[in-house]
């Protein structure tokens, strides 16, 4: 019963910096704080200088401003009304039109980008009025764009993965690898969606786009070859091993900046307004990396993540089962938390209940793990009350936030049958970082 009451303490003290409107930073810091106090005889405050120093000072860590960077320069470039003009000819003709741009224009941002709400004003800012234009359903307009957006945080490179990867100490090659195949496949059961709405509700279709050759394809196919210049430098350096992570960013951050020069949008304004959009993001990332830090090493001096993965073990839970919960578990937390704050909050006591035997002998690894991590946060993006892209969706469509959420819920019910599918086939997330460890790049 000791772990319960420690637990409970924890999350009293928690939840009451956050009710208090602290920042999640600051919060955990708290909380560890009073841990320390509490529950321990080593001074908090050393402890505190030398987790947060040790946190911060991570090599691996320095892809994350990068990334952030590169999808900051990118969002003020032309980019989205360029993939708009790419992309419409080609999805014109499929059952679901034009909708089906906002799924395959998230896919390829998402893969520049690694940032769920950046995907999604990037994409949303061009596709929305260009739907609305053309009379496609509010409904299928709105819910398709902020459930595609989550896809930001699961392509690489992916933010989350980052934060997952640091916080376990796990290659964020292998995990940005990893998130390849599970996205595309979920990007693909969007699209499912997309189709099935088209045979299901023939009164809702808008009057279809005029016929195309395949040569204008061709032709308007040209907006796309800068971005998939750039997937291609920046996945495909680490994937065939010319790069680590942190060196695909730096990759990335030049080619953004060159795109963006050449298509004109590189001022002194837009430099200026990308590096500090850059430095505040990553702050707000780092400072919760060390409240989690922190907070982690607390837990540990309490052998409070120690006893919780002993009293879950009594349970005689099994895998399949210990699973289920933890999706419930994540989906009632990204209730009130963004999925950065999410992963670093829960990993120290989650990953010794997970990176055990019965787990391998099933194929769920770590990298696995941070895979479904991923898309049971991605489902956190639109549940109300703190969903972040509910949030960006409000401000670019003006409705109801109750509304906004009830049009994503499908895309939810879909993020939660790719839970399932990742159970049932493991190899979605493992075979590629397999593959790319056997390669001679690997």
């Amino acid at each position: 019963m000791e772990e319960l009451y420690l637990t409970g303490i924890f999350v009293f003290v928690l939840f009451l910096f956050l009710g208090t409107g602290v920042w999640v930073a600051l919060a955990l810091l708290g909380v560890a704080v009073v841990g320390m106090e509490m529950f321990t005889s080593r001074p908090a405050g050393d402890a505190m200088i030398t987790t947060i120093w040790g946190a911060s000072s991570s090599w691996t860590l320095t892809a994350l401003p990068l990334f952030i960077w590169m999808g900051e320069i990118l969002f003020r470039t032309r980019l989205s009304e360029d993939m708009f003009r790419g992309l419409a000819p080609w999805m014109a003709r499929l059952p679901g039109g034009l909708l089906h741009t906002n799924i395959v224009g998230c896919t390829i941002f998402a893969a520049v980008s690694g940032s769920s709400a950046a995907t999604l004003t990037t994409v949303g800012k061009m596709s929305i009025p260009e739907l609305r234009k053309r009379n496609y359903p509010e409904f299928m307009t709105v819910g398709t764009l902020a459930g595609a957006a989550t896809l930001g945080l699961m392509i690489p490179p992916s933010l989350t993965l980052i934060v997952y990867g640091v916080t376990i100490n796990e290659s964020i090659s292998k995990l940005f690898m990893a998130g390849v195949i599970p996205g595309l496949t979920l990007a693909a059961m969007f699209m499912a969606y997309v189709v099935a709405w088209h045979f299901l509700f023939p009164s809702q279709r808008p009057d279809g786009e005029p016929k195309v050759s395949f040569a204008s394809k061709l032709w308007s196919s040209r907006f796309l070859i800068p971005v998939i210049l750039l997937i291609s430098l920046v996945i495909g350096s680490m994937y065939l091993g010319f790069a680590t992570a942190t060196e695909a960013a730096a990759f990335g951050v030049l080619g953004s900046l060159f795109l963006a020069l050449v298509q004109g949008s590189l001022t002194p304004t837009t430099f200026g307004h990308s590096l500090m959009g850059a430095v505040r993001t990553s702050a707000m990332v780092a400072f919760i990396l060390m409240g989690a830090a922190f907070l982690a090493l607390a837990m540990g001096f309490t052998g409070l993540p120690r006893a919780l993965a002993e009293f879950i073990a009594e349970q005689d839970l099994s895998v399949y089962q210990l699973i289920a919960a933890l999706t419930l578990f994540y989906i009632v937390i990204g209730c009130f938390l963004d999925g950065i704050s999410s992963v670093v909050l829960t990993m120290a006591i989650i990953e010794p209940m997970v990176n055990v035997p019965a787990f391998r002998d099933v194929g769920f690894d770590m990298i696995w793990f941070g895979i479904f991590v991923v898309v049971v946060v991605e489902m956190a993006q639109i549940t109300p009350p703190i969903g972040f892209n509910l949030f960006v969706m409000q401000g670019l469509t003006k409705h109801e936030m109750g509304y906004i959420a009830k049009t994503a819920f499908p895309m939810f019910l879909i993020m939660v049958l790719m839970v399932i599918v990742l159970v049932v086939f493991p190899d979605l997330a493992t075979w590629l970082p397999e593959t790319m460890r056997r390669s001679p790049g690997g």
